[in-house]
């Protein structure tokens, strides 16, 4: 296993990084955002200080299951995430 994994959310971007990293670099794409905002409910926690409440829709779920297989196994996880997310506090629950 790759003791660096490298999520990014383009395959065609994750295949240009992979390019210029080692062989200790495994790049995998999300393949755009893995998780939003439920479309049905107000989606924030009002009794938690207006926490977000985030899903992970359906069609990601197996891939974010992978995701989270391959960051266990890895020694770090780079997140490199397009700029449209740059300002987004990222937290990762394995």
């Amino acid at each position: 296993m790759a003791k660096n994994l490298v999520i990014v959310e383009s395959p065609t971007k994750g295949k240009t990084i992979e390019g210029f990293l080692g062989k200790d670099y495994l790049v995998k794409a999300s393949e755009g955002h893995v998780r939003d905002l439920n479309k049905n409910t107000l989606s924030v926690n009002i009794e938690k200080d207006f926490t977000p409440e985030y899903e992970i829709p359906d069609n990601k779920k197996a891939l974010v299951a992978e995701l989270k297989k391959l960051a266990k196994a890895a020694d770090t996880v780079w997140l490199a995430s397009d700029e449209d997310r740059a300002g987004e506090s990222i937290s990762w629950h394995l």
